[in-house]
């Protein structure tokens, strides 16, 4: 059983919407069955609108709180407000590139849009539930390391799920000329395992296409996100680009780390394209790729992630004085006090934009951490 088989263009459905009452694009997603899930569990059409949370008209509300603050008389009326908090995952190296995790709040500084922002959050080795969604190329040009692949993807699990927080889960996902949500997130090893080792391949590689959409599924999570993929480098059938692919990570506050395992060493034969913009989408969210010689290397490469899952600073503050652009891409830099000292994070969020010219328009507002408006 496969989820979003085929192109972009049969995903998606465009019908009147009864829950949001609107003619809305609907994602069509059918589940494989996993820990949490019923194995006949059928498939459901998710409104693109609605699944996120559609902001409910309330008008009954500013009346009553007229009404109320006239019958308080002289007493102050209080209306909490929420201010967006734009959160960061950082990690340090220093010139060695060796992995520093023992500053404090005082040795970075965060530029929004250029302006220097005060750190409100810190968390050194953060504790926050992580949740990563594992995407594995299955494609028929992986076919000859793909045993590597999975015999090193298990070992990665079990380290990961062992560590110190119980509520880590993972989500596995394989990709040839469609994206498959294999299995959902869990912490079960065993049940992750024999996934794993059921997988195989055949045609295309939609690489673009499984970033996309494992960040969708991310982007409704709490706590810290990480997309960990393993694959040949290859882009051959995606209807995603990668900037869109980037943006949906982002979206998410995802980090990628792409695990490319290259069949052939020479540039004449390998897909440099693909390569080259895994590497961009990686650090464009604060993470890495690892380019390696043969399967065999790949243990290396997950013992890396893993070391700097767990020695993530975590960083948090609130927008203030921040210049607007018609963009709605805010650019993000993490400096550090130290010139011997270099931070790995997202180069950027979405968030408010200037209004377009023309006649009045409500600001376009994004909270970093949830789905833009459609």
């Amino acid at each position: 059983m496969s989820l979003w088989r085929g192109s972009l263009r049969r995903l998606w459905r465009t019908h009147s919407c009864v829950p949001c009452r609107d003619s809305s694009r609907h994602l069509l997603v059918r589940r494989i069955p996993g820990v949490g899930t019923s194995a006949d569990a059928a498939p459901k059409s998710v409104c693109a609108t609605n699944a996120v949370g559609r902001r409910k008209r309330l008008p009954h509300i500013i009346p009553a709180t007229l009404a109320l603050a006239a019958a308080l008389g002289a007493q102050d009326l209080v209306i909490p407000v929420k201010v967006n908090l734009v959160h960061i995952v950082a990690t340090v190296k220093n010139r060695a590139g060796q992995l520093v995790g023992s500053l404090r709040k005082e040795d970075f500084d965060i530029y929004d849009n250029g302006v220097r922002q005060e750190v409100a959050i810190f968390e050194r080795q953060t504790n926050q539930p992580l949740s990563v969604a594992m995407l594995v190329d299955v494609s028929g040009s992986t076919n000859q390391d793909l045993k590597f692949e999975t015999e090193s993807a298990v070992r990665f699990i079990r380290s990961l799920i062992s560590s110190r927080n119980a509520e880590d889960q993972v989500a596995l996902y394989t990709f040839d000329d469609a994206v498959t949500q294999v299995h959902n997130y869990t912490r079960s090893i065993a049940s992750l395992e024999g996934t794993l080792r059921g997988m195989h391949g055949s045609a295309g590689t939609s690489l673009y296409d499984a970033i996309w959409l494992a960040s969708r599924d991310l982007e409704l999570r709490e706590g810290r996100k990480a997309l960990v993929l393993v694959s040949d480098g290859g882009e051959t059938t995606s209807r995603i680009d990668s900037h869109r692919a980037l943006e949906a990570a982002q979206l998410a506050d995802a980090v990628i780390y792409g695990v490319i395992v290259m069949p052939i060493t020479n540039d004449a034969g390998r897909n440099i394209g693909g390569e080259h913009a895994l590497q961009f989408m990686a650090e464009g969210t604060g993470g890495r790729t690892f380019l390696l010689s043969e399967g065999a290397q790949l243990d290396h490469a997950f013992n890396s992630i893993i070391t700097e899952l767990r020695t993530e600073y975590l960083l948090g503050y609130y927008p203030h004085d921040v210049p607007l652009t018609r963009e709605r891409f805010h650019k993000l830099e993490v400096r550090l006090k130290s010139p011997e000292l270099r931070a790995s994070a997202r180069n950027g969020y979405y968030g408010e934009a200037e209004a377009s010219a023309g006649p009045a328009a409500e600001p376009i507002t994004l909270k970093p951490d949830s789905r833009k408006k459609r």
